[in-house]
């Protein structure tokens, strides 16, 4: 009887299943710590020193002083 579970046949049998099972759940985990890492990232404040520069470049760009 041959077995489907050896690992030493091309394909794996159900270790190399394991395996791809185990390689996908670490991506996905790995997709949902980015996504909160970016949401994060895009719902921090701009600092107000920033803010002052977008101004005066806007300004000097429309012409006006700043």
């Amino acid at each position: 009887m041959i077995d489907s579970s050896d690992s030493s046949r091309p394909g794996g049998g159900k270790t190399q299943g394991a395996g791809l099972e185990e390689a996908r759940l670490r991506q996905q985990a790995i997709g949902v710590k980015l996504r909160h890492m970016f949401d994060e990232v895009v719902n921090e404040p701009v600092p107000d020193e920033f803010l002052e520069i977008l101004k005066r470049a806007d300004a000097k760009a429309s012409g006006g002083d700043a």
